[in-house]
């Protein structure tokens, strides 16, 4: 069994790149999460070090058109293969004939997210041993800031039942993963330069204003310090 202390220990003052290296040498059924924001910088460092590391993306069917095209983008810089996992349609036909197309404005994400997002990350990691996913402590106050960069996911399970996941960039600022992407000429979704921080489905995201904390551009209308889809669920502590 990990000794997760110790992990979290080790690294705490290396690279993230040491830390991929380590996870993709533990696992042989590991895969790199990319949503298509800011955690490019995962893929860059992954393919220099395994160029054949096993990549995924969910898509919701509700992403910015420029989101796909980064997508595309992506898999062409680095000619990998991204795989794309989509929502059970049966379900979200079902949901979207019972709800419509904006439920989430009145009743809340998590339905919605459950079905375009939790159901096919779920469906995808139970293929998996471990899991390496972009999340920051510095991106969401309220439900990050306590992750490691080790640790037994909570939420979901692997193909053996217990689920590791790594959060290299768990220290980062967002200015270290923004100067990475410059120093390495690392793409980034064009959203970015309209002030978009914090990137998920079109009708769920918006800019956030100057010293707007990038969290407060997704689900604007809901409680600031609840705000995870379900994908990193295992942050939020109940009030209970």
């Amino acid at each position: 069994m990990t000794d997760f202390a110790q992990l979290n220990q080790e690294y705490a003052n290396q690279r993230p790149k040491d830390l991929i290296r380590y996870a993709l040498e533990q696992h042989d059924r590991i895969a790199v999460s990319f949503s298509g924001a800011e955690d490019v910088v995962l893929i860059d460092m992954a393919v220099k070090i395994r160029k054949d590391v096993e990549i995924f993306t969910l898509d919701t069917g509700r992403l910015h058109p420029e989101t796909y095209q980064f997508i595309e983008q992506i898999r062409k810089h680095y000619g990998i293969q991204i795989q794309v996992q989509t929502p059970d349609q049966l379900a979200l036909q079902q949901f979207v004939s019972e709800k419509g197309l904006f439920s989430f404005y009145e009743d809340g994400h998590n339905e919605c997210c459950g079905i375009r997002k939790i159901a096919p990350l779920r469906a995808k990691l139970s293929t998996l041993d471990a899991w390496i996913t972009g999340q920051r402590k510095d991106q969401s106050p309220g439900t990050r800031s306590n992750i490691d960069l080790a640790e037994q996911d909570t939420a979901f399970q692997g193909a053996n039942g217990a689920l590791v996941k790594y959060n290299p960039l768990a220290n980062w600022s967002s200015q270290q993963v923004w100067e990475y992407i410059k120093m390495f000429d690392v793409p980034y979704n064009s959203l970015h330069e309209r002030g978009f921080v914090s990137i998920g489905c079109e009708p769920c995201t918006r800019p956030t204003l100057p010293h707007q904390h990038e969290r407060e551009g997704r689900w604007w209308w809901e409680d600031a310090t609840h705000k995870e889809c379900g994908l990193h669920s295992g942050n939020i502590i109940s009030k209970g």
